[in-house]
């Protein structure tokens, strides 16, 4: 009955979660972070793993997948942003 709700929560969640991959590639071929703040990264990760403690309390598949793939792209940023700068 509701599924349009779930698909339009599924299709946000790609977008959202997809939106991180070109940072991160451009990051790790570039090698350098210089321009990241680790403070704003680091708020960013702390919400994103929150939005996906709630997704699984609430049991919403796009909400859980969504953040943790996101977490999975913000930590790489983190460790990015640690490691070249």
């Amino acid at each position: 009955m509701f599924y349009w709700i779930e698909t339009i929560g599924a299709l946000a969640a790609l977008i959202t979660t997809l939106g991180w991959v070109p940072q991160v590639v451009k990051l790790a071929r570039e090698r350098r972070a210089d321009d990241i703040s680790l403070i704003a990264t680091g708020s960013i990760a702390a919400g994103v793993a929150l939005w996906a403690v709630y997704g699984v309390l609430i049991g919403s598949w796009p909400v859980i997948v969504a953040n943790i793939l996101t977490l999975l792209f913000v930590g790489a940023i983190v460790i990015m942003k640690l490691r070249f700068g």
